[in-house]
């Protein structure tokens, strides 16, 4: 098969991108103090002939770290770290959207200068996590009241602005995954008896809110969305992801966002559907793919009108220069995974471009 359509432009919201690459976000923990760098810099922009990079999940609220170096975009230090970015990678002619997260009951006290943890419901992820005293349990989350609700909505609101103040072209907001907003959309985790729990259209409230909240302050076209509605990381599972992923791409449409984006699969394989063609035949919009795509499957599949882009993660990770490798059918770079999440540039900023 071949990849030609990979390289075809491509309209997302306000944008017209120059190939359907999307580089996928990704968690690489450099962001010391959780501020964005000079070293954050250099990684993006080496990674910028993606027709889109999405960056790596980033706090919208103070002390809701999940990782320990993740970065965040609730303070004006880092709105002028990200600004270092964005200039950086817009110089190059790349283009780049942040994506806004909350942890909900995945940020552990302990990351977090003791601070509970929150979630839809008291229920904790069956499972441990690195913190400064070694792996430990995750805690049972304090469940959000609705006025506490209603303050994340608006610091979502006001990470998207500071988004845009550092220069970034959109927001992707963060809805999958087993973090805050997933944590309400799927029933394995949401117990709530109240209008935020029970029924997808209820179960869906607290993202409707933050979408409505996102989209007004800085418009539709700037604003993306990641689903997973498969995927068990974090101890997550639905009891219909079939009717979940087909309620929610209808549901969608309302908010004329710059695109869907739709993890396909589950990391630990336990759940099992074909969701990506629900999600094609019901939101009328950019749906954007991920999880495991080859190039040569990714131009299959936009080829066949499955999707209109795909994202790639260890592929952008590995190979600053992937969409060059790909169209000259070179090899890639072998990803090192014990150097995902530690510190300074090894396996960061030193994987090597291709020789001319």
């Amino acid at each position: 098969m071949s990849t030609e359509i990979l390289f075809q432009p491509v309209q997302l919201g306000n944008l017209t991108l120059d190939n359907r690459f999307v580089m996928a976000p990704l968690t690489r923990c450099r962001a010391i103090n959780h501020i964005p760098n000079e070293l954050m810099a250099e990684y993006y922009t080496q990674r910028a002939s993606a027709g889109l990079i999405i960056t790596e999940c980033s706090m919208v609220t103070p002390q809701t770290s999940a990782f320990g170096n993740d970065p965040g975009i609730y303070s004006q230090e880092q709105v002028d770290g990200w600004k270092k970015v964005t200039d950086s990678v817009h110089k190059v002619g790349g283009r780049i959207y942040l994506q806004i997260w909350h942890a909900g009951r995945a940020a552990h006290p302990l990351l977090n200068n003791g601070k509970e943890a929150v979630s839809s419901s008291a229920v904790a992820i069956d499972d441990e996590t690195h913190t400064p005293e070694g792996k430990k349990p995750y805690t049972v989350p304090h469940e959000l009241t609705q006025d506490e609700i209603a303050a994340i909505v608006d610091d979502f609101r006001q990470g998207a602005a500071n988004a845009i103040a550092a220069g970034f072209d959109g927001v992707e907001v963060h809805g999958a995954n087993g973090y805050l907003i997933d944590q309400f959309l799927r029933d394995g985790c949401n117990q709530r008896s109240d209008q935020y729990g029970g029924s997808l259209e209820n179960r869906a409230r607290f993202l409707s809110e933050i979408l409505s909240a996102v989209t007004d302050e800085i418009g539709s076209d700037r604003v993306g969305l990641r689903l997973s509605p498969l995927n068990s990381f974090n101890s997550m599972q639905d009891s219909d992801p079939v009717a979940w992923i087909r309620y929610l791409s209808e549901h969608l449409n309302q908010f004329n966002l710059a695109y869907l984006h739709v993890m396909r699969a589950d990391f630990f394989g336990i759940q099992k559907a074909d969701v990506i063609p629900i999600a094609r035949e019901h939101y009328k919009g950019h749906l954007m793919v991920n999880m495991g795509y080859s190039a040569e499957e990714a131009a299959q599949t936009i080829d066949n009108n499955l999707a209109d882009s795909v994202a790639f993660g260890t592929g952008f990770l590995a190979n600053p220069d992937f969409p060059a490798r790909v169209q000259a059918g070179a090899a890639l770079n072998d990803p090192d995974p014990d150097t995902f999440y530690t510190d300074g540039s090894e396996g960061y900023t030193d994987y090597p471009f291709m020789q001319d």
